[in-house]
């Protein structure tokens, strides 16, 4: 039996349930369309983010400035050689061969900007990378880091490391790069400076601790291979800034390249830095 008096009511409750699905549909296309905007803004670039010494790759001092490169470009995170887990187990040259290799992948998938990316150490990479290989679409160093050329040199810096260094080349001189190097590594980004004792292959610790190598940021910069965009970003309370001079004004001049600093100290770097940037970023891949 129809109710007359509950028609109305009837009427409004299926006007609202039609209004709900409306907006949900409109909902549902605006999210669609946000996705394919993102993923065609992903399918132009990818970015190889490297963390700093004995970090992982998902550090929590990375986490804000990944997720933040998510939202313009692909992102991936290696685990690097210097990690907490890996302890030094291939050479520089060995790594830098590898990550060749992805940007290779990525090219191979259509995607048109790589950009090599790291902190402290990561940074150290991506600038090796460029003098080594030379293929990547742009560069970012935040608070670069390691230092061979100062442990070598600085005497006392870390007593007995140059006599280290010196048996590891005689070592791979004379084909016995197998022979084990202990030694006592050395993290500059903390207050103080942490102190680390490691024992790996003479290759492997000659290519990281060369004063003159790969890891020796001063002579990368010299080396690249082409003139690059390069953003290079140091913290002003970081213990080991040491200004644009010292390798930035080295590499090759490209009018994109950008040197700042950030109120932060070394492991804060990216995370303070990341809004600078994602800006830098978008200038580099449109």
């Amino acid at each position: 039996i129809l109710d007359i008096r509950m028609l109305p009511y009837k009427l409004n409750l299926i006007l609202y349930f039609k209004k709900a699905i409306d907006m949900k549909f409109l909902l549902s296309i605006f999210f669609l369309l946000t996705l394919t905007i993102n993923a065609k803004a992903s399918q132009n670039c990818a970015v190889i983010l490297m963390h700093g010494k004995w970090g992982l790759p998902y550090s929590t001092y990375l986490k804000i400035l990944s997720e933040k490169i998510e939202k313009l470009c692909l992102i991936e995170r290696p685990e690097m050689p210097w990690s907490r887990n890996r302890n030094y187990d291939q050479t520089y040259e060995s790594l830098l061969n590898e990550l060749q290799k992805k940007s290779e992948n990525y090219r191979k998938k259509g995607i048109k900007k790589i950009i090599f990316a790291g902190h402290s150490f990561g940074a150290n990479a991506s600038m090796a990378y460029q003098a080594y290989i030379g293929d990547a679409d742009a560069l970012i160093a935040i608070a670069p880091g390691h230092n061979p050329y100062g442990m070598y040199h600085i005497f006392g810096l870390v007593p007995g490391h140059a006599l280290k260094v010196d048996n590891a080349k005689k070592n791979i001189d004379e084909g016995k790069p197998e022979i084990l190097i202990k030694f006592i590594d050395l993290n500059y980004g903390v207050s103080i400076g942490m102190k680390k004792e490691f024992e790996i292959r003479s290759d492997i610790f000659f290519s990281y601790y060369n004063p003159e190598g790969l890891a020796h940021m001063v002579r990368t910069a010299k080396e690249f291979k082409k003139a690059t965009p390069f953003l290079y970003i140091e913290g002003d309370h970081d213990n080991i800034k040491v200004g644009s001079k010292y390798s930035f004004e080295k590499t090759p001049f490209h009018p994109m390249s950008k040197y700042q600093t950030v109120v932060a100290d070394h492991a804060m770097a990216p995370e303070v830095a990341s809004d600078l940037v994602i800006e830098w970023l978008k200038e580099i891949v449109k």
